[in-house]
Order: C-alpha cells, then structure tokens, then sequence
C-alpha cells in the first residue's frame, strides 16, 4: 500500500508543514502523517505571528524558501512592526492572522508541493533498525518505510489537558493525546520529562463593549514578512488593549484552592515568559492591573482571542473574572482557558542538525525539543526537514551560526544548554543582534540556501537585485554633494544644524533625527537620483551607512570568537583523562558532547578556565 519514502514527517503543526515543505522541495519524497486533516498548521493559541525576535525569525525563514512568511502575508487581518522608536536591530514584524484562513493556506501550499503525501493515522512507534530510524507505524497498524523520520508532536505525546480540578487526555482541546512513542524511546536509552503551556479563553466580540478599551490599529504601511511580492490587505481589523483591576484579581484567587497548578496535579513547568494569568497575579502581587489584547481572530467571525488571560482555573472563576474586565460585563465565552501538560525530550540529546545522538536518522523538532511559539517550531522544522534530506544523500548538515541567524542561536542554545522551560526566542539571547536584523535576513541567507536546492532562482535573483541596489544607493550618497542652501529648509525643519559648506550626503544622514526618504523628498536634486530605487533597498542602504561603525565591530567580534568555532573536539575525545576539569564540566561535556570548543564554552555551569584546560589538552 505505501511505498518507501525519502522522509517521513510525524505531526502537521508548524514544525511539521516546515518539515515536509524543506525536505520535497530539495527533491526527497516526502510523507506527512497527522491525526486529522482538518487540523494542518493549525494556531493551537493565539491568532498571530511574530513579535520580539520571533519576527526575525519568520523573515529568516522566509529567506531560505520556507513557507511560513508567505501563510502569514496571505492571511494577515493586521500588520505592525513592533519597536520602530528603537535601532533597526530591535524592530520587528508582527501580523495577527485569520486563524481558518491561515491553515487552510499552508494546505494548499503543502497540496501543491510536489513530493508532499498525506496519510491520517497517529503514529504509535517508530521503526529501528541496526541505531537507524527506517519508518513509522500507525496506530491502524499500517507499517511505512523512510531512510529518515522527523517527529514534530507538538503538545500531543501523552498531552493531558486542565480546567479546574477536571483533567482529561488531549493534545487540544477536543482532540486525542498522541501514544506509545515516549514510551519506546525511553526504552531505548532516552531521556523524558513534562512541560506545561496554556491557553485563554475565547470569547464571542458580539458581547464586548469596546467604548471601554484603546483601539490598536494596523500600520498604514505593511511591509509584511515574505521578501517575495506577496499580497498584502487593502484594509486592516483592529485590535484593543483593556486591563484587569484588583476586583478581577480577587476574584481568580477564589479559584487557587482549585488550580491544577497549585494544588499539585500540573507537573511540568510552564512557560517562565508567558505565564498564566494566576501566575501573573501570585508574582507579580505588587501590580493593580494586567494588560489584556483582545485578538479578533479572523475577518469573518466573532470569535476572539484574549492575549494575556492565559489560565487552568475552574470555568465558573474564568467568567466571573472576566466580567469585571472594562468591556467584558455581558461577555459570553465560547470556550474555558486551559492548561496543557505534554511529553518533551530535553534537546541536549540532539546534534545541531537535529538529528537525535542515540539514534541515527531520527529528527526531532518543535515543542518535542522543549520550545513554545509557532516560529520557534517552523524554524527548527525548517532546519529539520534540510537536514532529514541531506542525511538521506549523505550530503553534509546545514548548521546555522549564532552569527548567521536566530535560528542558529535558538538550536544552539537548545544543544548546549538545553532547557527545563518551554524555551522562547529573545533579542536579548543573541550575541550580534545589530547583525540579525529583520531587514537583511535575505541578505544572510539566501545564497546559503540556494547553493544548498532550497532558495529558489526568483528568490536568490531578488536578493542580488537588492545587494546590487544598496551598494548603488551607498555608492551615490557617499559621492553625492549637498549645498548649504538646498539642504537649508530640510534641516531646519529637523532642527538639526545648518550647513557651513558642502557635505556628502552619507555625512547629512548620519545626524540624529536625519532618514533617507524625508531628505531626498525635500531636496529635489536628490530625490531625482534616487527615484529609480525601492523603498526597501533606501532603507537597507540607510541602516548600513548609519549603524556602520557597530556593525563592523559586530563583525570583528564575530572573527574573534570564530576561532573557537573552527576548533573541532573529536567525537572519541576522552574527558576523564583531564583530571583538573571541574566536577560539572566534566559531567556536562561527557553527557553533551560539544561539537566545537565555542559550543563547549556556551555550557551551563562551564568556566573560562575549564575551557582553557581543554583547549591545552587538544594541543592549542
């Protein structure tokens, strides 16, 4: 009935669908295997993608021929980019979404791929043969073979869902637990434990009064996330900011004696910056009020997502709180917030393509490896299905620097530090954040993955268009003289200081206050040489001219701690021969086994010192 495939991808959540559409559009034929077909890129949460770092990270998967940018363009109802009074290293895209549209997008997509198959059916135990993963079996019992698996079970393997003092299996809510593989990989030599997420109620925006909160509009300019010419909406929905009071947080308390994660029933550990609205109020007890978003979740229902009333509470709690929210007085909810408690193994036991340690040809990626959020998973998926791909041809693993892109931060700090937390992306966590931008992320990583098969010929022609044009517009500004009376007016206007004599326009673009669009719209002279260029290449070539000095001392930083990088520590290598190793360096190197003296470094609980015992043991 089945024939053998190239890649097998276990679960159709954002992992998943990255998985599958990486791995058939470098030529492996791929099988997608799910527990429903209605449910493909499902938005298990909230109606939105990226934010603060998880932006950048859709942009970067985008510009290495990923799905998700595109999804999110065609089926955005809102566009912000969020942080635009900061530097560009801190901006970053955010849509909200039409959840069913969203979904329904990636099918299509996935459905036009070539090499992408589906089957229904969960997937109760992998098939090992001689330390290989060679093929699934399905819990109907059917048996398919692949030369590789990438497993992407999100929140299902023995998920277990919390209202109350109520508990039920699921993976969602109205949706079965998936079985049996937690189980054989334990058997097996690997390690297990239990993470937590939740959810908040959805409520019918027909019962709202809206007087009472602050509208949140869409940015007139939506620059969206696919570098692609994707459409883009003609008009936005709004969103809108209300708040809890000391009232509503009395009233949630009522409910602790109830809470699952108080009385002891919730195991796992939730997420530290995403935490439940009774997490919110016990830790924060100093604060008299939250702030709520109220997410629609589509353009053509009423259905709404409340952003930051993440709870578990008794359902009866759950309402009577929300209706002493301003707005919220005759709410109606059409579903109970909830809590979630699910499988994961710690990633520690994974190489950085992926591909677990103890057993060859097995891929995990997703909240399976311990992160929360949709970009979080897309990316690993991404990065997943590549590798799955190039392991089938024994081609080398693609592995993404920390100063390449987030997705490389993001992997790396998984493998080497692991996590006891549901892990989310931050600015905060990279080291050269005025290299990552949301901005250049073609620019990083295009070429990589079109010399790899993946980027496609329109894509990498697009990226050399813009180089070529940032360098032009660089070119000219620097060359490009202004006089003192032409520039009068415009840099008055900025109360900025006028000029004694003639400048290079690059010079005039470094002043406070100074951007490119607004000085070549005032100086006729200039905007006629500029005309013929995108607003996206002004704006690429802007940030370089003005961040140049630290992104250049970014780069250098980089050259340096490379040398780290280049060194190798053989797989073999024997740590108990280095007897003046400290006790947890010694026990962290043997169970993690650093690829790299730089990935050894950026260990938990390994010191400087302990690195340069090890680096005088391998002849250096």
């Amino acid at each position: 009935m089945f024939p053998e495939y190239d890649v097998i991808v276990v679960g159709a959540g954002h992992a998943g669908c990255e998985a599958a559409a990486a791995a058939a559009n470098l030529g492996s034929k791929v099988l997608l295997v799910t527990m429903n077909m209605q449910t493909i890129a499902q938005m298990s949460c909230n109606p939105a993608m990226g934010g603060i770092a998880k932006g950048q990270i859709v942009r970067e998967i985008d510009a290495m021929g990923g799905y998700s940018g595109i999804v999110t363009d065609k089926s955005m109802i809102q566009f912000r980019m969020l942080n635009r009074s900061k530097g560009p290293a801190m901006w970053s895209p955010r849509a909200q979404n039409d959840r069913m549209l969203f979904a329904a997008t990636w099918r299509e997509m996935l459905e036009q791929t070539p090499n992408v198959d589906f089957y229904q059916d969960m997937v109760s135990s992998l098939l090992i043969k001689d330390g290989k993963a060679c093929g699934v079996v399905t819990g109907m019992g059917n048996t398919i073979a692949a030369k590789a698996v990438v497993v992407t079970s999100g929140t299902f393997l023995n998920g277990v869902i919390h209202i109350g003092e109520k508990r039920f299996g699921g993976g969602r809510v109205a949706e079965k637990a998936a079985t049996g593989i937690t189980e054989q990989l334990v058997s097996l030599g690997f390690e297990s434990d239990r993470l937590k997420t939740g959810t908040p109620p959805r409520i019918d925006g027909r019962s709202l009064d809206y007087s009472k909160m602050e509208e949140q509009k869409g940015d007139e300019n939506i620059v969206g996330f696919s570098y692609l010419d994707t459409p883009k909406p003609a008009v936005q929905r709004s969103c809108w900011i209300t708040y809890t009071n000391q009232t509503v947080h009395d009233i949630l308390k009522t409910g602790f004696d109830r809470s699952p994660m108080y009385t002891g029933r919730i195991e796992g550990t939730g997420p530290r910056y995403c935490p439940s609205i009774e997490d919110k109020i016990n830790r924060f007890a100093e604060r008299e009020r939250h702030q709520l978003f109220i997410e629609p979740e589509g353009w053509n229902t009423v259905e709404i997502y409340v952003n930051g009333f993440s709870t578990s509470l008794p359902e009866e709690v759950q309402y009577q709180a929300l209706c002493q929210v301003p707005g919220f007085e005759n709410v109606r909810v059409f579903r109970p917030g909830y809590a979630i408690e699910y499988d994961y193994f710690p990633p520690t036991q994974l190489h950085h393509s992926l591909e677990t340690k103890l057993l060859q040809n097995l891929f995990f990626a997703g909240q399976i490896n311990g992160t929360t959020g949709y970009e979080e998973a897309a990316c690993q998926g991404l990065m997943a299905g590549i590798n799955a791909h190039q392991k089938t041809r024994n081609l080398e693993p693609l592995i993404l620097k920390r100063s390449e892109a987030y997705i490389g931060v993001l992997i790396d700090d998984l493998i080497s530090k692991g996590t006891e937390e549901p892990y989310r992306m931050f600015t905060s966590r990279a080291e050269f954040r005025t290299l990552l931008r949301q901005d250049n992320a073609d620019l990083r990583l295009t070429e990589t993955s079109y010399r790899l098969g993946l980027a496609s010929q329109e894509r990498m022609e697009k990226t050399l268009a813009k180089k070529n044009g940032v360098e032009r517009i660089k070119h000219t500004l620097s060359g490009f003289s202004l006089e003192p009376a032409e520039a009068a007016n415009y840099l008055l206007e900025k109360n900025s200081a006028p000029l004694i004599q003639k400048q290079k326009a690059a010079q005039v673009l470094l002043r406070p206050g100074i951007d490119l669009p607004s000085m070549s719209e005032a100086i006729p002279r200039l905007h006629e040489t500029l005309h013929s260029f995108s607003s996206e290449m002004l704006e690429q070539a802007e940030i370089q001219i003005k961040y140049d000095v630290y992104i250049e001392k970014e780069k250098e930083l980089v050259q340096k701690m490379s040398q780290l990088e280049d060194l190798l520590i053989p797989d073999n290598f024997n740590y108990d021969r280095i007897a003046s190793l400290s006790n947890e360096a010694l026990q962290k190197f043997k169970k993690i086994k650093p690829r790299t003296l730089g990935q050894a470094s950026r260990i938990s609980g390994v010191n400087p010192s302990d690195i340069q015992i090890l680096m005088v043991f391998m002849g250096r």
